[in-house]
């Protein structure tokens, strides 16, 4: 690994995880006079704020937590991207894991933040407009399809990542990722899948809820319970 792309890689890491541990759902909750963290299932992210504050406040910090990640890929994007465009991926990807990882661990707040899934939102999002419309509609169908039959965040999260996964290895392997070097490409695999896990470990609790029928379903636009 070349001494250059190793910093690059740090400084994305870095600057995703500054932009990550920016939480917007602690920054509203304390607008409207509430510490999202001590109510509801306690996770500063968007499904407490919704089922807390309600659909306006839950869409505010969805995008939020998007454009965070968004704007931190942006910045790393003008930085590294354009001198050296057959990286771009795997730029991308770094920023968006430290990002994930700003948000779920910020220090700033003890190491107590969110579960990444907007955050990684926001990567997918931009990987449909650096690359394919295609990673949108994944995101859009596998998220929602399952939360339209069940109403359960935690699945359709985890189905979410597990399809960006699988997608992220068929889109690379069939080379519409550019001219990146294949050693770069099993590394954008191994975060990506990495993030997957971390993804999995996150929910572990509402995985145990789910083999339990304990696991509450949440609506957006009917009255949720949060206790």
């Amino acid at each position: 690994m070349e001494l250059g792309l190793l910093v690059e890689r740090l400084i994305c890491i870095t600057i995703g995880y500054i932009f990550g541990m920016i939480q917007t759902a602690v920054f509203y909750g304390r607008l409207k006079g509430v510490d999202i963290r001590k109510v509801g299932s306690g996770n500063a992210g968007t499904t407490n704020t919704l089922r807390v504050l309600g659909p306006k406040a839950g869409g505010i910090v969805l995008l939020g937590d998007m454009l965070k990640c968004m704007i931190a890929i942006f910045i790393t994007y003008l930085l590294f991207g354009r001198s050296n465009p057959d990286y771009i991926i795997l730029f991308m990807t770094y920023t968006a894991a430290g990002a994930v990882l700003g948000h779920d661990f910020p220090v700033t707040l003890r190491f107590k933040g969110g579960k990444g899934i907007a955050c990684t939102a926001g990567y997918t999002i931009y990987l449909g407009i650096q690359f394919t419309w295609l990673f949108i509609l994944m995101g859009v169908v596998s998220f929602f399809l399952p939360f339209n039959l069940f109403h359960i965040v935690s699945v359709c999260s985890l189905f979410y990542y597990t399809a960006l996964l699988i997608m992220t290895v068929i889109y690379g392997q069939m080379g519409l990722f550019g001219a990146l070097p294949q050693g770069a490409l099993i590394e954008v695999y191994i975060i990506v899948a990495l993030l997957t896990i971390l993804a999995f470990y996150q929910h572990r609790g509402n995985i145990k809820k789910l083999f339990a029928g304990q696991e509450r379903k949440t609506y957006v636009f009917k009255k949720n319970k949060i206790d």
